[in-house]
């Protein structure tokens, strides 16, 4: 998970570049960090994703195919 200190820098960043701009070294950090932020971002989001179970309204579990086999390879990369 990125921690609030990489969250900070970034807005920091962010907040510099729309007011006086970054050095070319500071616009480097700020790819590299947001790249990082979303890399995280997405690893949750599909840890999410893959932790579901679709059920209709007569219980039936109806999780495509598609998303038993991502969380099947899922957990087996993490035992």
């Amino acid at each position: 998970m990125v921690s609030n200190k990489t969250l900070n820098r970034i807005n920091e960043l962010s907040k510099k570049s729309k007011e006086v701009g970054l050095t070319p070294d500071e616009k480097v950090e700020q790819d590299k960090l947001r790249k990082e932020y979303l890399a995280d971002f997405r690893s949750r989001m599909l840890d999410e994703l893959t932790s579901l179970k679709i059920v209709d309204e007569k219980g039936n579990d109806v999780t495509p195919a598609k998303l038993k086999v991502e969380k099947a390879i899922r957990k087996r990369n993490l035992h």
